[in-house]
């Protein structure tokens, strides 16, 4: 068994032969972990932000600016802080797109004709890519399912949304949801408790 001596003596060698010294090799390594989680949660904030947004483009817009500001500003934080804090830089993401929306259609109002029929057929940037999923049918009752939640989701007040997204289909715990939604743990409670008694309401036969 190799002792903890010679372990580090190892490390040390090693880093001594790439020509890195233990901070840039511990940066290296921060930043590798980073990319990972990015990867990771990419499509399923995409998704988050297509349902709050309705529209592919914004949302890739939202998801992408989210990664680049968690990794500017945060990357250097513990990596099990990474998680709320990114869900917190999206939901803010969100709103200013849906504030910009809100302003823009005021703006284009004023032109009658004026549409985005043409962006709004956009499709999902991700749908094409090979998920190794379940057979057809097993996929199609899923995506019927999924279709229903999405509907019911979007019936949902914003912080009640986020409450659900977060919790059940995120998996944070209470505390981790309430840093990424900026309120107290208490609120957290509320909204996802409600939240359930709608879908649950709604979606009584797939729930």
């Amino acid at each position: 068994m190799t002792s903890s001596g010679s372990l580090d003596f190892t490390l040390t060698r090693g880093l001594a032969d790439t020509g890195s010294t233990p901070r840039e090799e511990s940066a290296l390594l921060q930043s590798r972990a980073l990319d990972r989680f990015l990867a990771g949660v990419e499509r399923r904030a995409y998704r988050i932000a297509q349902m709050a947004l309705r529209h592919p483009d914004d949302a890739l817009d939202v998801v992408q600016d989210a990664m680049l500001r968690l990794a500017r500003s945060y990357g250097q934080r513990p990596s099990e802080e990474w998680q709320p804090l990114f869900y917190r830089i999206l939901y803010n993401g969100i709103r200013d797109a849906q504030r910009r929306r809100t302003v823009r259609s005021r703006i284009f109002a004023l032109w009658p004709g004026s549409s985005r029929d043409e962006d709004e057929a956009a499709g999902d940037p991700y749908e094409h890519v090979a998920d190794g999923g379940p057979d057809p049918s097993d996929r199609l009752m899923a995506t019927e399912a999924m279709a229903k939640l999405a509907t019911a989701l979007g019936q949902l007040p914003a912080r009640q949304q986020q409450a659900f997204a977060l919790r059940c289909l995120e998996g944070l715990d209470v505390a981790a949801t309430a840093v990424a939604m900026g309120c107290s743990a208490g609120s957290v409670k509320t909204h996802y408790f409600r939240a359930l008694q709608f879908l649950r309401e709604q979606l009584g036969e797939v729930w």
